[in-house]
């Protein structure tokens, strides 16, 4: 597989339950199940949410990820800021360059939307995906994500 193989499509309503499914698979693969407000979020995205962005990754026509850009502001970091807040790639289609291909286009589209800082967040323990995010520049703050829900899981 090359990454001509690869197309990014911007995910549709009309396949948010192939979206769905897949991040169901990621987050419970991933250790924390897709909640109802995690669906419905991605059912907002889907439907022109302005802050979020999201895409299947498709090969030979079938969706073997996705992926999820969201917008922030920072001072710290001198304005806007994006996060990668979900990237997927089903298990058959890993260890063939497609997460770095999606890393790829991720950098591309936060470049032309404005972004000046990109985030993502990973798990310590997946050492392969730890290992992508430091070849691309990636690079651990010093800092702990800190977390506290304004609104209960709906």
């Amino acid at each position: 597989m090359s990454a001509s193989d690869i197309r990014f499509e911007p995910a549709l309503s009309g396949e948010v339950e192939l979206l769905l499914d897949l991040a169901r698979a990621f987050h419970r693969e991933d250790g924390h199940p897709l909640s109802s407000a995690g669906e419905a979020a991605l059912r907002q995205i889907v439907s022109g949410e302005p802050l979020a962005r999201c895409w299947l990754i498709r090969r030979s026509g079938a969706a073997i990820g996705y992926l999820v850009l969201t917008l922030g502001y920072s001072v710290e970091h001198g304005g806007r800021d994006g996060f990668i807040d979900d990237l997927y790639v089903i298990p058959s289609a890993r260890g063939r360059g497609v997460g770095a291909a999606m890393l790829n286009f991720a950098l591309e589209q936060a470049r032309g939307l404005g972004i000046l800082t990109l985030h993502l967040e990973v798990e310590t323990a997946n050492e392969r995906a730890n290992t992508l995010y430091r070849s691309l520049g990636f690079a651990e703050n010093g800092r702990r994500l800190m977390s506290l829900r304004l609104r209960p899981d709906g």
